[in-house]
């Protein structure tokens, strides 16, 4: 699927074969990271995709409804007239699951990210190769083209409205905070930041 979005315009990106040093003028321009996903990454970067993601706006009106229903019942409640048990159900149910998602996705995501032991990424203008212990990926900008920064994580978005693809590239694996500067001026170059 990736692949489909913008094949024409797709830049070849260098992979690095391990154990071989990459030409001077390469690494220069290139922010390389280095880190295994914790729960607190993924839940930063599920809080930034969220804000993003028409389906989670979707959910905050919803809850916001219900609530509006619910201060009516309560309304009526103090009144004395009759109240309507679906409307305490959904609250009890509904908000701790839209308040918890992105832990709970936090969690189910981790147990698929430490499967794939050490993440290495590499960010250039060309776009960003991420290997881990059992795959490589590369993702020219067209595959993702906006980010969002958060306190501990940058997180580039897929183009559709729900944000289904994304890539999360924490704070805490750069080298040096000059590389977290040298990250946000190539995703600043090459992406729309949301």
């Amino acid at each position: 699927m990736v692949e489909d979005q913008g094949a024409a315009q797709q830049q070849e990106l260098p992979v690095r074969p391990q154990g071989h040093e990459q030409p001077q003028e390469y690494r220069a321009d290139a922010v390389e990271l280095e880190y295994r996903p914790t729960v607190a990454d993924l839940v930063s970067a599920l809080k930034a995709r969220r804000g993003v993601s028409k389906a989670a706006r979707r959910q905050y009106w919803a809850l916001g409804c219900l609530a509006l229903v619910a201060a009516v019942q309560g309304e009526r409640a103090m009144t004395g007239q009759e109240v309507s048990l679906y409307v305490v159900i959904w609250l009890v149910v509904f908000v701790p699951v839209v308040l918890l998602s992105p832990w709970l996705l936090a969690r189910q995501f981790h147990r698929l990210a430490v499967r794939q032991g050490t993440f290495r990424v590499t960010v250039t203008d060309a776009g960003v190769t991420v290997t881990t212990d059992n795959s490589t990926t590369a993702l020219n900008w067209v595959a993702q083209p906006r980010y969002r920064e958060t306190k501990d994580v940058f997180l580039m978005i897929s183009p559709d409205k729900n944000a289904v693809g994304f890539t999360m590239l924490p704070k805490r694996a750069a080298r040096t905070p000059e590389d977290i500067d040298r990250l946000r001026a190539i995703l600043d170059r090459n992406l729309t930041r949301v």
